[in-house]
């Protein structure tokens, strides 16, 4: 569904991406892995249109998305939730929500607005109150629910479990799994490995704008290197 191949990126005269290939398949989910400032939201920004690539090629379901503006990019069916969330503190829930079907699946924003407050109840305790207002948690519930009124066919989550209590981490990754099994291809960026790596089928490893590993997230959970790198064991 998405094909990324060679592709390098940055800003200004600073390259981040040393050139990736990447593929999601249609309903899965692809976690990528790793730290502070090796090139996880330089790629998501680059898959949303947010930056240009200097090299490479990205397709969706076969066609190019490079030059393409982010709302051209959402219409085609990709949502990306940004990491900090981003919602509209001086908005209320459902604003926020409404939103979400801006540029795409507007025919079918009231049922996709009940389809969400299905899928995270909190929300529809709260759909008038102000979106500032709301815990990390919820904020990062809504924010999810907000990339979901698109309809899209890929999410892209940057750091969804950043900030989160333990109990609130644990629901996310829940949450996630439920939003996959409706269909919708997930690609999961975090720091949270172990977790990550239970929940998606394939994993890449960045590193310095470089995927050093890659492959079934079953076999790197059990990686020697991986988890000494990463887990410290």
């Amino acid at each position: 569904m998405l094909e990324i191949s060679g592709v390098r990126a940055g800003y200004g005269s600073m390259t981040v991406l040393q050139g990736v290939d990447m593929s999601i398949k249609a309903g899965e989910i692809v976690a990528l892995l790793g730290s502070n400032g090796v090139g996880k939201t330089t790629l998501n920004n680059v898959i949303s249109g947010f930056i240009r690539p200097n090299a490479g090629t990205l397709t969706f379901k076969g066609v190019p998305l490079t030059g393409k503006k982010p709302a051209d990019i959402v219409a085609l069916g990709i949502a990306h939730v940004p990491e900090g969330r981003k919602i509209f503190p001086n908005l209320s829930v459902a604003e926020n929500l409404s939103l979400g079907a801006f540029r795409r699946a507007g025919a079918n924003r009231k049922q996709n607005f009940e389809r969400i407050c299905a899928i995270f109840p909190k929300l529809r305790q709260r759909l008038n109150q102000s979106a500032g207002t709301l815990s990390g948690g919820e904020q990062q519930m809504l924010a999810i629910g907000r990339g979901l009124m698109s309809e899209p066919e890929l999410l892209i989550l940057d750091e969804p479990s950043l900030g989160l209590s333990p109990i609130m981490v644990e629901e996310m990754f829940n949450l996630i799994t439920k939003i996959n099994a409706e269909g919708v291809a997930i690609l999961l960026v975090e720091q949270n490995v172990m977790q990550s790596l239970a929940v998606a089928g394939r994993a890449y490893v960045i590193e310095q704008g470089r995927f050093v590993m890659e492959g079934a997230a079953a076999d790197l959970i059990s990686d020697k290197q991986l988890r000494q790198a990463y887990l410290g064991m």
